[in-house]
């Protein structure tokens, strides 16, 4: 890896909020604001490629000045300079009811999140009538777990990750932080072999494997780790701003 940048150049940093930017109180440490700053003004764009929504991402974004794009939803929806929407994929209502009724079923919590609003434990009473972009379980019992993942592999029409150990997220089939960054890459003229993506779980696996450089947390899960091109500091150690000091700063 010492070698990396003799045959790529980055130009993209894409960062997971949730256990890699931010920290365990929620907050972008002062570590992490300065060595994004310093990448964006050397001319690297830097993207927010989160589980989250725009609603609850965008206030992160706003702060450390991002101008560039957003990718949101796990890939769901893909969001411009200007917060203009540019893609949205959805996962079918039907698929919804089905899974909110397996949390029925199993006695489990759950999220969910729609083009308007994120559902905690709750669903409005016509849930046909939103538009639905990602469901989540939260489950602590492991068997628990691994029954509703079975049933949701079987049904063979979602994307399935994590952001933590305990939970599923169910995104629609073929969607994910990859795939969200691809189309933002080719919007910029860039390839994926020109970013360098840094996650800690299942759903920034995806782009982790697709980008020229996968940076993996401290802290992050061990097939994440042993996935990536390199492994940084944890998130309560400024693990992203030392992944760009070595492999954008150092290397410019």
């Amino acid at each position: 890896m010492e070698n990396f940048k003799n045959d790529v150049e980055i130009k993209l940093v894409a960062l997971d909020m949730d256990g890699t930017l931010l920290n365990n109180k929620g907050q972008v440490s002062e570590g992490n604001r300065q060595a994004i700053k310093a990448a964006k003004d050397k001319g690297i764009f830097v993207v927010l490629s989160t589980g989250r929504s725009l609603l609850t991402s965008r206030e992160h974004a706003d702060s450390l000045e991002l101008d560039s794009y957003l990718v949101t939803v796990n890939g769901s929806e893909i969001w411009d300079d200007k917060r203009e929407l540019v893609e949205r994929n959805l996962v079918k209502s039907e698929h919804i009811e089905w899974m909110w009724n397996l949390t029925q079923q199993h006695n489990t919590k759950f999220w969910a999140i729609s083009t308007e609003r994120n559902w905690h434990n709750e669903m409005p009473e016509d849930l046909h009538s939103l538009e639905w972009m990602k469901f989540g379980f939260n489950i602590d019992d492991d068997e628990t777990r691994a029954l509703i993942m079975k049933e949701l592999q079987e049904k063979g029409e979602f994307e399935l990750s994590n952001s933590t150990l305990k939970n599923i997220e169910v995104n629609s089939a073929g969607i994910n932080k990859a795939k969200g960054l691809e189309i933002v890459c080719n919007r910029l003229g860039l390839e994926m072999k020109n970013v360098m993506a840094v996650g800690d779980s299942l759903n920034d696996l995806a782009m982790i494997k697709a980008s020229g450089l996968g940076i993996a947390m401290g802290n992050a899960q061990d097939i994440v780790k042993e996935s990536a091109d390199w492994v940084t500091v944890t998130n309560e150690e400024d693990g992203v701003a030392k992944a760009i000091q070595k492999w954008v700063l150092d290397n410019s």
